[in-house]
C-alpha cells in the first residue's frame, strides 16, 4: 500500500474544511474520500480563506488525474503520491501548489475549538453536536470506504 499521510479517509467536505482551517497556511492540502461519487477521491488546498476541492479519477488504464481548471492539459500518473509531487510546483491548474501537507496523524494531534475557524477562513459552520452516521449501514460504506483506499494507494 502506497503510504499517503495526507489521506484523510471519508471525513467529509466540512471536516476536511476544518482541518484545513486549523493549518489556516494558503497551501495546505489533504486528500479525503469523495462525499458523492464512490471510487473518487478529493484533493483539497486552502487559498485566501477558501477550500478548492480536485476530484482525482481513475481511468481505465488505471492511471490517476485530477480535475483542474479547464484549458490545463489533464496529466495521468500511475499512483497518488505522483501526482501530489507534480502539483506542488506552479502553473499545474490548482488555485495554488500544494505547500503545507495536513497529515491525518499531525492532524490528530492538534487541538483548536471547531467552533474558532482559522482567520479568514470562510467555511460552511455546522453545529458540533451533530450526531455522525450511526448503524448498519453507515458501517457498510465505510468498510466500502476503506476498500477502495487500499487499491487506490496500494
Amino acid at each position: 500500500m502506497e503510504n499517503l499521510p495526507v489521506y484523510h479517509g471519508p471525513i467529509g467536505k466540512e471536516e476536511g474544511e476544518r482541518r484545513l482551517g486549523q493549518d489556516g497556511r494558503d497551501g495546505s492540502y489533504l486528500l479525503r474520500n469523495s462525499d458523492s461519487v464512490p471510487g473518487v477521491f478529493c484533493l483539497c488546498v486552502l487559498y485566501k480563506g477558501f477550500v478548492y476541492t480536485y476530484r482525482l479519477r481513475k481511468d481505465d488504464a488505471g492511471s490517476w488525474a485530477a480535475e483542474t481548471t479547464p484549458g490545463v492539459q489533464k496529466r495521468y500518473f500511475r499512483k497518488i503520491k505522483n501526482l501530489i509531487a507534480a502539483f506542488q510546483k506552479p502553473g499545474q491548474g490548482l488555485a495554488i501548489p500544494l505547500l503545507y501537507p495536513v497529515t491525518a496523524q499531525r492532524r490528530a494531534s492538534c487541538s483548536a475549538d471547531p467552533e474558532t475557524p482559522a482567520e479568514g477562513l470562510s467555511v460552511t459552520r455546522r453545529s458540533p453536536h451533530l450526531q455522525q452516521r450511526t448503524g448498519h449501514g453507515a458501517q457498510e460504506q465505510i468498510s466500502k470506504w476503506s476498500k477502495e483506499a487500499r487499491q487506490a494507494f496500494g
